[in-house]
């Protein structure tokens, strides 16, 4: 069950490295036709890319806030991902510093009656300089 006191939750900062070789396998795997995410020595990433944080996430202990929340395996579900990007997307050769936050829960009820709680999660990238790169929010929903 889904504890509301987690609003708020942070995790620590993790860096993330932005490699060429990873844009090109990601872009391949997601069968991109675009040659920005293959040419040149500084390929930009393709737009769904941040969702490898996760990778780089679980090697720092205590940044992925997520456990706070509790959601049921059985019950809950990856409902929704969106990224937003201030600015150009990150390049080949970017670090970025990524904190994640539980930011909101709510709950709706469906058509059917049943309770839906669901939570978001913000995750901030920000560069070198400390400017906001890009933003991925995940939604998860729990049934009760």
């Amino acid at each position: 069950m889904v504890q509301k006191s987690a609003i708020g939750a942070t995790g620590v900062p993790f860096e993330m490295d932005i490699e060429r070789g990873k844009i090109h396998e990601f872009a391949r795997a997601t069968r991109s036709t675009n040659p920005a995410h293959f040419e040149g020595r500084d390929p930009v990433v393709p737009p769904t890319f941040l969702t490898t944080q996760f990778f780089w996430e679980e090697l720092v202990e205590g940044a992925n806030p997520w456990d706070v929340v509790q959601m049921s395996q059985e019950k809950g579900m990856h409902a929704e991902q969106e990224y937003v990007f201030h600015g150009p997307p990150p390049r080949a050769g970017d670090r970025l510093t990524a904190t994640s936050k539980i930011t909101e829960i709510y709950e709706k009820t469906s058509r059917s009656g049943s309770v839906l709680t669901f939570v978001k999660m913000v995750t901030e990238f920000h560069d070198a300089d400390g400017t906001l790169r890009a933003e991925a929010i995940l939604t998860g929903v729990e049934k009760a």
